[in-house]
């Protein structure tokens, strides 16, 4: 078999140290990190000397640029419709609220409406108690002098015409003690 490692590097004792921290930091050998990091030079194009790598930089200010675009983007798409429909909710909201406001005054007045015409119809329902009351004692007033004046008749009748003084002055006597007691 044949030996691929045929090549060698020479470079100062000082960069020896600082390839030995790396990898042991890495937990690899020094042969393994130095082909590790010619490959890596060679797929990124970087250039070792370039400590400020304005290739990293470019694709970094790329990478912003399309997440501001991104940003845009969704404000444009998403946002700017979003803070428009609220916007006229906002206005439909102060609307509805006037509207609430004058349907609450017009429920107050109307509150004190029915009030009142709750306390007329108590004092009506009053009225039509005591109405029916008088209704009731004047039929009751009726009908006794109903039978007052009955008597009266069936007394006079019965005493004929050509009755004495005396009798039709205890008659009508007695017809108006008994109108006195109605």
């Amino acid at each position: 078999m044949e030996d691929i490692n045929v090549k060698s590097v020479r470079y100062p004792k000082a960069t020896d140290e600082k390839l030995e921290r790396i990898s042991l930091k890495l937990g690899r050998p020094k042969k393994l990190v130095v082909i590790q990091m010619v490959n890596y030079f060679y797929g990124t194009k970087k250039d070792p000397i370039d400590l400020n790598d304005e290739l990293l930089k470019k694709e970094l200010v790329n990478g912003v640029s399309r997440i501001i675009s991104f940003f845009k983007k969704q404000e444009k798409d998403f946002l700017l419709p979003m803070f428009t429909d609220s916007n006229g909710l906002t206005i439909i909201a102060k609307e509805h609220t006037e509207y609430f406001r004058i349907i609450w005054q017009h429920l107050q007045k109307e509150e004190k409406k029915s009030d009142g015409i709750s306390n007329r119809m108590g004092q009506l329902e009053k009225e039509i108690s005591r109405t029916h009351q008088y209704h009731n004692e004047k039929s009751k007033l009726k009908s006794s002098f109903r039978e007052i004046l009955n008597y009266y008749i069936n007394q006079r009748e019965s005493l004929g015409w050509p009755v004495s003084a005396a009798k039709k002055e205890e008659l009508q006597s007695h017809v108006r003690k008994s109108l006195e007691n109605i």
